[in-house]
């Protein structure tokens, strides 16, 4: 359109379509991924073009995008603290300095935020941008080397990414989360540790209770030892620790 002023500033939009997988850059008409997770096809997407003049005139075309259900376990995401518009619009320029900092060819895949409203995508601070890298043999990279090279080459890429987005920038590698355990996993997990905790248990009862008999035993045979040297045992040892007399005491023949 080369009209100038409001009537030469076009806003995109998608009029009908998957617009629950698809979104659109209302400024710059990109359309991009939101979901597609798990399914392949064709989409056809009817994408609208209007000015901004007072007679406003609009354009429609249809748009079909083929959505491939295979994927690669070699893609790396990268999250820079910077806008997904701003970094939508610089996406050649983070595409050249990557393939200048680890020597590759770069591919972007998607480029996406968390917030996937048209006036969230200007506020967000945080922008995920997916890439894969291609050596000279036009082979994948595994996602590991392109991983340690983000990591070695960091600093200097962050230094030129500020030089285009005119912005202090930081650049992580994002991690996924560890897969949390099944819960037929758990369970077996807290049924082991009860059956060892109430085999403890048991093991400490049988313990105590025979440390118990035998105290039990002990204070018994004292008694009885007791009993014993309170009559006139003929077999008990006098204090010199020699026998005692078998014969009857003095005043007992009488």
């Amino acid at each position: 359109d080369p009209d100038s002023g409001d009537n030469g500033l076009l806003l995109y939009s998608l009029v009908r379509g998957q617009t629950n997988e698809f979104d659109i850059n209302e400024h710059t008409g990109q359309i991009f991924t939101v979901s597609v997770a798990g399914k392949a096809g064709t989409f056809n997407l009817e994408v609208q073009a209007a000015d901004q003049g007072a007679r406003r005139l609009t354009a429609r075309t249809t748009v079909s995008v083929t959505v491939d259900s295979s994927s690669s376990s070699n893609i790396v995401m990268l999250v820079l603290n910077q806008t997904i518009n701003v970094v939508e619009r610089n996406s050649d320029e983070v595409q050249r300095v990557l393939e200048d900092k680890l020597g590759w060819n770069v591919y972007v895949v998607n480029i996406y935020s968390k917030e996937f409203e048209r006036k969230a995508r200007s506020s967000t601070d945080e922008t995920q941008v997916n890439i894969i890298a291609f050596d000279e043999a036009h082979r994948e990279v595994p996602a590991e080397d392109v991983k340690r090279k983000l990591r070695e080459q960091r600093g200097a890429i962050e230094l030129e990414l500020e030089q285009v987005f005119s912005a202090s920038v930081s650049a992580a590698i994002w991690e996924a989360p560890a897969a949390p355990a099944r819960p037929e996993l758990v369970a077996a997990i807290v049924l082991g540790v009860l059956l060892a905790g109430t085999f403890i248990a048991f093991l400490a009862y049988l313990l105590l209770d025979l440390k118990r008999k035998r105290y039990t035993g002990k204070q018994d045979l004292v008694k009885e030892v007791e009993v014993i040297e309170g009559i006139d045992n003929p077999w008990a040892a006098d204090k010199n620790g020699s026998l005692k007399s078998l014969e009857k005491p003095e005043y007992m023949n009488n």
